[in-house]
Order: C-alpha cells, then sequence, then structure tokens
C-alpha cells in the first residue's frame, strides 16, 4: 500500500492506495505552528486498523517552503561569493548578508587567485554576530573545480548549523542563478528540516519505519534524507503534485490547462497528453532565477478564501487571504461566500455571508446577489487571463515536456481540468467566460497527495570531461578520474548514465524501470594556434518524470473514473 501525503498552508490531504484503487482518502486542517500534530492527525485517520507492514511507500508534497519565500518568512542567510576578474558578482546579490571574497578558477578549472583563509574567519565572525547559522558558498568556475568551495566551507563548518556548497547544488555553469539556488537552499532549510523532523517523528509515533520519498518542482520525488542537502526542492512541490495527480486521473490525448484551485491560490500548468510542459532551465522564486528544474506553472493570489473589496469602485479578489470564508467562521468576504450567496454551496451561514457582502453591493450600488455574481466572474476571469498568460510564454521560447523537446510546436490547450477543495463549484463559472470546456479532475479534494503518491523517483546528472587536462568530472556527485586523450563522447555519455543509475538507485528509484536519457550533450575543441589540442565536453542525464510501474490496475481505474466524470 501507498500513502500520499500533500501538506498545504490550509489543509493536510492524505490518501492510502492499493493496487487496485483509493482505499481511504482524508483531509485535515494544517497547523503550520504545530505540523507534528497534522500530519498525525492525518496519518492516523488514513491508516486505522491498517497492519504497519502493510505500507510500502510513502511520499509528501509540501507548499511550506514556496509560502515562505514568497511571504519573506526566512531566516537570515549568509553567501559567500568568489568570482575573479572579468565579473561583478554583487550584480547577483541576493541577500543583506553578502560577501565577496577572494579566490578564482578560471573556465578549465585553473586556479588563477587563491582562497585567504584570514578572510574567510573575518566573514565568520561577522556572520555569527548577526545570529546567522546557514551558510551559502558559491565560486563561479566551483562545477570544473571545485577546491575552492570546498576548502571555505571547511573553514566555515564548524561555526554555523549548515554551508551549502554550490557545485553540489548545481551542475550548471550558470553563475547567477547558481548564486540564487544556493542561497534559497540556505533561507528553506531550517523550515524544511522542521517539516522532516515532524513527519520522521509522526510516522514513528505509528511505527512506520520506511524510506519516505518527497515530491520535487519536476514532479519526480527523491529520499526525504535527500531531501536535507537540497531543501529548495520542495519549492513548487505542491504544484508539481497537482499536475501528477491531472496526469493519473485525467490526461487525455490533447493540449489541456490544468487549474489546482486552493483557499489562497491557484497553480496553473499545461499538459502536452499525458506529458507535463516542463522549465528545463529553472524556476523563478520571487526575484530569484533559480536553477531548480520544474515543471512549468503559474500560481495566482485568487483562491476560495481571497479577500474580496471595493477599492477606487473596482471590485477586487485577492491576492491576500484574511483567515477562513464568512461561512466558516472568518469575516471578510470571499469567493467562498459568494458562491453560498448564490446557492450553489448549501450552509447555515449563508445569512452571515450575504450580510457580509452588503458593505460591497452599496459601494457598487447593485444588489447583494449581483455582487456575487461579479466576484465569481472577477476570480475566474483573472484565472483565465493567467492561464493565457502562462500559454503565452511556454510558446514564446522552446517547448520542453518532461519526455522531450517539441521542436516548432505550439501549445493550444482545447480543455480545462481542474481540482482542488472548490473545484467543482468554480467549473461552471470558469466554462462560462468561454475560454475552454471545463472538466473536474475525480477526486478533486485530494487530487494532489494522489499524484504526490504516484510519482517516481527521478534526479539527473551533469558530467564534465576535459581530453587535454586529462580528467572527467562530476562535481555534483563527489566524482573524478583520469581519462585518456582519445576520451571519447560515447564514453562520457555512458559514464554519466551509470553515475545517474548510481545517485538514482541511492534515492530509491526502482531498478526494474529505469527509464534514463541523455537530454545534452555539447563538445567543443580546445585550440592552440592552428591545431586542436583537446576536447571539453558537457553531458547532462535525467530519469524521465513520471508515474510509477506496478500499479496498472489503479491506474485504469482512476481513468474509468474520469471517462465517466466520477
Amino acid at each position: 500500500m501507498i500513502i500520499g501525503l500533500d501538506v498545504g498552508g490550509t489543509h493536510t490531504d492524505v490518501v492510502l492506495l492499493d493496487q487496485k484503487g483509493i482505499q481511504r482518502e482524508i483531509k485535515v486542517p494544517t497547523l503550520c505552528s504545530d505540523l507534528f500534530s497534522s500530519v498525525l492527525q492525518g496519518i492516523d485517520a488514513v491508516t486505522a486498523d491498517v497492519p504497519a507492514a502493510a505500507i510500502k511507500r510513502i511520499v509528501l508534497s509540501t507548499t511550506l517552503t514556496t509560502n515562505a519565500v514568497i511571504q519573506g518568512r526566512i531566516p537570515p542567510v549568509g553567501m559567500v561569493v568568489c568570482a575573479g576578474p572579468g565579473i561583478d558578482p554583487g550584480l547577483f546579490r541576493t541577500n543583506r548578508h553578502y560577501v565577496q571574497v577572494r579566490g578564482a578558477m578560471d573556465h578549465r578549472g585553473r586556479e588563477i587567485d587563491a582562497v585567504d583563509p584570514r578572510e574567510i574567519r573575518a566573514v565568520a565572525e561577522e556572520f555569527r554576530k548577526e545570529g546567522i547559522r546557514h551558510i551559502g558558498v558559491v565560486g563561479k568556475f566551483s562545477i570544473r573545480n571545485p577546491r575552492h568551495e570546498i576548502q571555505i566551507g571547511e573553514l566555515l563548518q564548524a561555526d554555523f548549523e549548515k554551508v551549502f556548497l554550490g557545485h553540489r547544488i548545481s551542475g550548471s555553469l550558470n553563475f547567477a542563478r547558481r548564486i540564487a539556488t544556493t542561497y534559497l537552499n540556505a533561507a528553506v532549510y531550517p523550515l524544511h528540516k522542521e517539516f522532516f523532523e515532524a513527519v520522521t517523528r509522526a510516522l514513528g509515533a505509528k511505527g512506520l519505519v520506511l524510506p519516505l520519498r518527497l515530491l520535487k518542482a519536476d514532479g519526480g520525488n527523491m529520499r526525504l534524507e535527500s531531501s536535507l542537502e537540497f531543501p529548495a526542492q520542495t519549492i513548487l512541490s505542491g504544484p508539481a503534485a497537482s499536475v501528477m495527480g491531472a496526469v493519473a486521473m485525467a490526461a487525455g490525448r490533447e493540449d489541456a490547462l490544468v487549474m489546482d484551485i486552493g483557499g489562497t491560490t491557484t497553480d496553473i500548468a499545461v499538459l502536452i497528453g499525458a506529458a507535463p510542459v516542463l522549465d528545463p532551465l529553472g524556476i523563478t522564486v520571487g526575484a530569484h532565477r533559480t536553477l531548480i528544474r520544474s515543471l512549468d506553472t503559474l500560481s495566482i493570489g485568487v483562491g476560495g478564501d481571497s479577500a474580496v473589496r471595493v477599492e477606487k469602485g473596482c471590485l477586487t479578489v485577492g491576492p491576500d487571504r484574511n483567515g477562513p470564508a464568512i461561512v466558516y467562521g472568518g469575516r471578510t468576504p470571499t469567493p467562498t461566500d459568494a458562491l453560498a450567496v448564490l446557492g450553489e454551496i448549501a450552509s447555515e451561514r449563508r445569512g452571515q455571508a450575504a450580510a457580509g457582502f452588503e458593505p460591497l453591493a452599496a459601494a457598487l450600488g447593485v444588489s447583494v446577489t449581483a455582487v456575487a455574481g461579479r466576484v465569481m466572474e472577477t476570480a475566474c476571469r483573472a484565472m483565465i487571463e493567467a492561464a493565457a498568460g502562462l500559454v503565452a510564454h511556454i510558446n514564446s521560447k522552446p517547448v520542453y515536456t518532461v519526455h522531450e523537446l517539441l521542436e516548432g510546436y505550439t501549445v493550444q490547450p482545447r480543455s480545462l481540468l481542474v481540482l482542488g477543495g472548490p473545484a467543482p463549484y468554480f467549473a461552471r463559472h470558469l466554462e462560462a467566460e468561454g475560454a475552454y470546456p471545463v472538466r473536474v479532475v475525480p477526486r478533486w479534494q485530494v487530487a494532489n497527495a494522489i499524484g504526490a503518491a504516484l510519482a517516481r523517483t527521478t534526479c539527473e546528472v551533469t558530467f564534465f570531461a576535459d581530453t587535454q587536462q586529462g580528467k572527467a568530472d562530476a562535481p555534483g556527485e563527489h566524482f573524478s578520474q583520469a581519462i585518456p586523450g582519445d576520451y571519447r563522447l560515447e564514453e562520457a555519455e555512458a559514464q554519466a548514465l551509470e553515475l545517474l543509475r548510481q545517485k538514482a538507485l541511492e534515492r530509491g528509484a526502482n531498478p526494474d524501470f529505469l527509464e534514463m536519457e541523455v537530454v545534452e550533450r555539447q563538445v567543443f575543441n580546445m585550440v592552440r594556434g592552428f591545431n586542436t589540442t583537446g576536447r571539453n565536453m558537457r553531458v547532462r542525464a535525467q530519469v524521465k518524470p513520471g508515474l510509477i510501474h506496478g500499479y496498472d490496475d489503479l491506474l485504469a481505474a482512476l481513468a474509468a473514473d474520469a471517462a465517466h466524470g466520477v
């Protein structure tokens, strides 16, 4: 049996699956101040009377780190950056405690300026005075030679709780994005560690001692223990779970939009058949352009509990949320209250919701019912416009899915798939906008937890070879070896795939169903005078994101539910 668990900012959704179908589904409130209780409550409910030995796999997704970054609720982080001549790291400043130090490698990984240990100790002293506990260290060409990052990390590690080294976070040469990615890993680490400990304690209390997996932004998963070294991979884990849920239950052959409508936000993505669209370079989180590979998604501040107000004669919905809807004990009018006023949600507090809309109706000079209708129109129009913007963004560049690059392809969505708690109530209003036929994903309330449960383990490896220097490296995998001058690209690809296989198995992948592929291969001749003196190679390989094997009956049952609109 499999447990899928999605920890959102408002609710924690838990499902129990076996190879035949969904056995149980639970939704409990998320207490961000007590994650242990929230997780334990959900697992208690979904595993009641189920022997611990029957649970073989647990996969989690979460929006906690995403929300923390977007809302600015992250602790101070120390960033130590070394670049050498030719570029000013100050252009890529991520935060207040950002220091440039001596030390530089050239593009081939040869030292041109040494690290000064005294300077690093002085930086450490300043960071300690500021109460900083987490550090990121990035060198411009550290992926060609990580020695400076390692040296700086060793000088700092005794004085700080956690030091993240850029070459281990990403194998990309993009210096600016590697800085931002390393910063975010350090910034979300304490929150993610708290989440990790809460989940581990909750499962231990239930006697569930087994490898745990966490959904990543690209729709694959990794062992929870590994995520402590790459905590920023959890950013956009929640939206990825929603997309994988749609893939499992409602994907067809045509292009389709996916909307996960939550209490605070709506997450939007695109499917091309059963393949989610991928952002292969890296997501942008707030002001930070990263190297975190992700499904191409967009989140907007419109959801079932978004605050509704009239400002300068105009009705607005969101982007903030001031607690629950009035019908659930809140004080601020929301789209959920609008649905109650329109009679589409049954509630004993419909009268209170109507009373909450009276000041808005007076300001606009219309009836309470008319205001409720406008609220739904405004919210749904914002969602449709955002979806159109995402499609235009995807079509403005080469289109990648999790499986392939589609040369010359233009995304043209033919339908809209909705999931999330209020999905059925929004569906009619979204369709009234006239853009797309709308279908509600089966099990819409817990589809994200189902998507997390069924996602397979993924990872990637970046491999470099330099025949002139006679070495091959994969710094992120702690791999280095000597190579001969006639070393070929085919050998580099084979070595990269072997490193990928080892990494995937360490992260919990099924050895019988490893779908590996080379997604990037580059060769540059090194020329001196008029002669080729060597070749510089770069290979990037991945395990394809997708759904796990061995659950064909379950997937068939979900597909049947989708076909019959269950």
